[in-house]
């Protein structure tokens, strides 16, 4: 149900920021929709979790005014590149407050999951405001996706995989939920496969874990034996923090 546009990856801007999509677990949908508290207990002396901290539900107004000058063109960028087709059937995982759901064509079906209540309710109030039919949000754990093998034709996740505690996990959970012949689409940044600016980038890393997001995410340990087969993985520019990466499921 999609296809590449292999012309459209060129003369995008360079622009840098982290997603802050996912954050306190608050609760989650099972298979049959319904709700449960999701809540955990950490154990003691566990290492911190900026990204199931209340932080995120703090930001979400800095969130909202940075985050589309940031990230919004790479996104509709990519989006478009993929020429979604009609009753495509789309996943985004770390949706946030859903600023990137106005890239999605309207003749698309969206479902978009993210752990942040509060930033799920800005996102119900722009779905609400803009009456979108074809979109909804509903809290779930990015590691453990309650929807069926093979649900959808296209899974994306924008900014988000470096700030979940097992990124390996996120990975297999997008790759399971698309269907054989379906697309992966992630952006984010990954760990430079050159020694000295991965020195530089990793030197960061301790201040932005507080912040919630890690910089020595290695993409291809991130893809090790999963049955996708990678189209793209490269940055829109040199000058560019991030890297797009444009996957198709294996039958």
């Amino acid at each position: 149900m999609l296809e590449l546009d292999s012309e459209s990856h060129s003369n995008q801007a360079s622009e840098t920021g982290p997603q802050a999509g996912t954050a306190a677990r608050e609760g989650v949908r099972d298979r049959n929709g319904k709700m449960s508290s999701g809540t955990t207990k950490k154990s003691r002396g566990a290492k911190p979790k900026p990204h199931e901290s209340k932080l995120y539900d703090n930001l979400v107004p800095a969130y909202q005014a940075l985050w589309p000058a940031v990230a919004r063109r790479r996104i509709q960028h990519n989006l478009n590149s993929l020429n979604i087709a009609a009753g495509t059937k789309v996943l985004e995982v770390g949706v946030g407050t859903g600023l990137s759901l106005d890239a999605y064509p309207e003749h698309a079906n969206v479902t978009g999951v993210d752990l942040s209540e509060s930033m799920l309710a800005e996102a119900e109030e722009l779905i609400e405001q803009r009456g979108w039919k074809h979109v909804s949000v509903q809290p779930m754990n990015a590691e453990e996706l309650t929807f069926e093998d093979a649900s959808f034709d296209l899974v994306t996740s924008f900014h988000t995989i470096s700030v979940v505690s097992h990124p390996e996990r996120m990975m297999r959970e997008l790759v399971r939920v698309c269907r054989p012949g379906g697309k992966i689409l992630v952006i984010n940044h990954f760990r430079s496969p050159n020694p000295l600016i991965a020195r530089v980038v990793d030197s960061a890393g301790s201040l932005t874990r507080h912040l919630g997001w890690r910089t020595d995410l290695n993409v291809d340990e991130l893809l090790n034996e999963l049955p996708i087969q990678v189209m793209r993985c490269q940055k829109s520019n040199p000058l560019s923090l991030f890297r797009v990466l444009i996957a198709e499921r294996k039958a």
